[in-house]
């Protein structure tokens, strides 16, 4: 529709302020019922605390990303069944975030719903297909702008990709839109909050239009919405924020007359680089465990910064009654890697056993020896550790229903540090997307956070180390994971060609190495666990490449 004048006041009635509610809440994937009911409940809410407009995040009735569920038969019935249940909401608007399907196709839609009635929808017209996003291959393309009248105000509606292009809110101004909503289910990126915002200042002061922007909340999959809802003036300066990762009702009036809404008394605390990036792990872990079913996960410790930073996260997300730590040690384990890993247990209270693998390893060493003919000793001894450590943990998860969460850093992943079905095997990596670099950042960020540090300090401080063998440094193998991690970026994140690094000074034998080891492990990373996606560009969905491929770094 274009526009719906339908249920407008009269001018002798038109009142002075129309108050706006935007629902930054977690709507669960699939759960159209549950979600329907979690949105009568805030309405009913928002329009107790006067609100006259309750705003919905992107297909929040269905959940984000639904992936294919919307090509499920059953999908237009429960979507209709669940719209209709919502019209016993009275006195108060809901734009609702759904799927919309008829005889011209699948679309990702907003529906304007009011006292019993469906007053018009509309379906987004930008449709990104980069990076998580495939909305190509579900959604048809909206062709039309959407306004509706309401209480004296036109009101236009975007969703999400709609507002990052410039056109659809120059028509909207054009056609005569005094307020525009926009909703979103926008995945966090470290430092994205900050993009959203230059985005919003400038498309509303292009416009001179204030942008009431809805963002998700919460944990799916690997990935996480960080909310952040925002209100911006017509100027481009913001009026309201809602805090980051948190549930929230955010309510501002708008004022006819002035054209501006009212400003909030106090701006959430902003979050460094080290916090937000802390806060998206948590709530990675937290809902997934969570929303998965289990009882609890269980942590191989091992008394190195990732597996301690990992323990940390997970009690953190889901209290330290819930997570279980469990320390492996063989011949070639450190006292002090022991005497840390029960130090940190302690200090986070959680569950803590040790059990050694050296019957383990000697038997599965034993059962091989003839078929290996006295071959010489190499990796492969090593993984046997790995593997029957994994072993060990998924047994446990087998019979006490706890998840197995692995350790394993962007780092080791990028370059196939890590073994096969050793400590590669669990449910969820809770730092599959966090450089070496950037562990050692989190761990000292975590450890600021309370007077007694959480992480002992040599854990910190010593070399790294898989303790595979005597005297073993990861350094052996890699080189130091500055360079490492600096290399990685490059190629991973930035998508740099060989020749590009190498004119940025690092040494040719090195990134060759690097890159090779990288493109080789493809293989390995299409076997791992998922973990939640913090940067530009996270191994998964937003970075594919072929198994068997001839791709030559240096052509």
């Amino acid at each position: 529709m274009s526009k719906d004048t339908n249920n407008s006041p009269t001018s002798s009635n038109l009142p002075d302020k129309v108050t706006f509610a935007l629902a930054q809440s977690h709507f669960l994937v699939g759960d159209i019922t549950g979600n329907a009911n979690k949105m009568r409940t805030l309405a009913i809410e928002a329009r107790d605390q006067g609100a006259d407009v309750i705003v919905f995040p992107e297909l929040a009735l269905l959940g984000y990303p639904p992936e294919d569920l919307l090509l499920r038969p059953s999908l237009s019935g429960r979507v209709k069944s669940a719209l209709n249940a919502l019209s016993d909401v009275e006195d108060i608007v809901m734009i609702v975030g759904y799927p919309h399907v008829d005889h011209h196709g699948t679309f990702n839609s907003a529906a304007i719903l009011h006292n019993g009635q469906q007053k018009g929808f509309y379906h987004k017209q930008y449709l990104p297909n980069y990076g998580v996003f495939d909305e190509r291959r579900y959604f048809d393309k909206g062709r039309n702008q959407v306004l509706f009248d309401y209480k004296g105000i036109t009101i236009g509606l975007l969703i999400c990709e709609d507002l990052w292009e410039e056109s659809p809110i120059a028509e909207l101004k054009k056609q005569g839109a005094d307020v525009v909503i926009s909703l979103n289910a926008s995945p966090f990126e470290t430092d994205k909050q900050s993009r959203r915002k230059q985005l919003l200042s400038k498309r509303s002061s292009e416009a001179n239009l204030p942008i009431l922007y809805i963002n998700a909340v919460g944990g799916q999959d690997d990935l996480v919405f960080d909310g952040g809802s925002m209100i911006v003036q017509a100027d481009g300066s913001i009026a309201h924020e809602a805090p980051r990762f948190l549930n929230q009702m955010l309510v501002a009036t708008y004022d006819v007359n002035s054209k501006q809404f009212d400003s909030q008394d106090k701006a959430p605390l902003g979050l460094s680089r080290e916090s937000e990036m802390y806060q998206a792990l948590v709530v990675g872990l937290r809902d997934y465990v969570n929303h998965s079913g289990f009882s609890g996960v269980i942590v191989g410790l091992s008394g190195g910064i990732d597996s301690a930073l990992t323990l940390c996260i997970a009690v953190d997300a889901l209290g330290a009654d819930k997570v279980y730590a469990v320390m492996m040690p063989y011949e070639y384990t450190s006292q002090i890697s022991l005497e840390d890993a029960q130090a940190q247990a302690r200090r986070l209270n959680v569950s803590y056993t040790v059990c050694p693998i050296f019957d383990a390893v000697e038997g599965i060493r034993a059962t091989l020896a003839p078929l290996f003919n006295k071959s010489h000793a190499d990796t492969t001894e090593e993984n046997i550790q790995a593997r029957a450590r994994g072993m060990v943990l998924m047994a446990l998860s087998n019979k006490f229903g706890h998840l197995v969460i692995t350790t394993g850093n962007k780092s080791e992943m990028a370059v196939g540090y890590a073994t096969l079905y050793g400590d590669m095997a669990g449910g969820f990596d809770v730092l599959k997307d966090v450089y070496k670099s950037e562990v050692y950042n989190l761990a000292n960020y975590r450890n600021r956070l309370e007077d007694t540090p959480v992480i002992p300090e040599r854990v910190i401080t010593r070399p790294p180390s898989a303790e595979l063998r005597p005297d073993q440094k990861d350094q052996d193998s890699l080189p130091d994971y500055d360079t490492l991690d600096a290399i990685l970026r490059h190629y991973i994140d930035e998508d740099l060609s060989y020749q590009d690094i190498l004119d940025k000074g690092f040494d040719g034998n090195m990134v060759a190495k690097t890159l090779k080891m990288v493109d080789n492990s493809e293989y390995k990373r299409r076997q791992a666990a998922i973990g939640t996606k913090i940067s530009q560009k996270a191994f998964g969905r937003e970075r594919r490449y072929p198994l068997v491929n001839k791709w030559s770094i240096k052509g």
